[in-house]
């Protein structure tokens, strides 16, 4: 379980999922049950937080394999038949787990006091490790793939660049052009030329008059040039 408590210290927002490892850690041998049910309800968190951070709706009844196959599904795993397969598979593990866990609970269907004693028994050692270990693989794996994801998916961050003005004085034979066709205004002892009016109150307009300007002169510069 150590590989899971290390994803978990490097992935700070599953930290609550420790108490799941705790539970787990403490009753495997004494009641296994226990350790199965908490493997259920890890695999189940881890699921439907990725479900929800991704902003798939779960059906209230939905089993553990089905929301294991919606994570699943949410982080991309379902365009070849290979992983579609694999992620099939994992998603199994959880669900037989939860099963298991029904089988041998202490409290599932109201046992007799010598299958409650014997409910250990049912599954060896061996069997347990192999069983908590898988569950392991499968929380680390859907962890991992969800924040790798996360980064990836991240859009860039681009700094927006200032806005390059227009120099109206660099501007000047445009400003030539635009003053000849409209003029000049005079208000009491002040004048103005029309270029200077517009660069000053509507920018936009001007810089649009300016860009029309330029792809004409350009325009015709490359019809003269084909003239030649």
């Amino acid at each position: 379980m150590q590989k899971l408590r290390s994803t978990i210290v490097q992935y700070t927002r599953w930290s609550e999922l420790t108490i799941y490892i705790d539970r787990m850690e403490a009753h495997l041998e004494s009641d296994f049950s226990h350790s199965l049910e908490n493997a259920k309800a890890l695999l189940e968190a881890i699921g439907k937080e990725i479900c929800k951070v991704r902003g798939v709706e779960l059906k209230a009844d939905s089993s553990i394999n089905g929301v294991l196959k919606n994570a699943f599904s949410t982080l991309g795993y379902t365009n070849t038949n290979l992983v579609n397969q694999i992620s099939s598979a994992l998603a199994t593990i959880g669900q037989q787990v939860g099963e298991l866990r029904n089988e041998i609970g202490a409290t599932s269907h109201g046992r007799s006091l010598d299958e409650i004693r014997e409910r250990n028994n049912k599954v060896d050692l061996l069997t347990r490790e192999f069983l908590i270990d898988s569950t392991m693989v499968v929380a680390v794996f859907l962890i991992r793939a969800f924040e790798d994801r996360k980064e990836i998916e991240k859009p860039p961050i681009v700094e927006a660049q200032p806005e390059v003005r227009i120099d109206y004085f660099e501007a000047s034979v445009f400003n030539d052009l635009w003053d000849d066709a409209y003029g000049e205004f005079a208000m009491e002892d002040y004048s103005y030329t029309a270029s200077e009016i517009l660069y000053s109150v509507d920018y936009k307009a001007y810089k649009t008059e300016y860009d029309v300007f330029v792809a004409c002169a350009l325009e015709l510069a490359e019809e003269a040039k084909l003239e030649e």
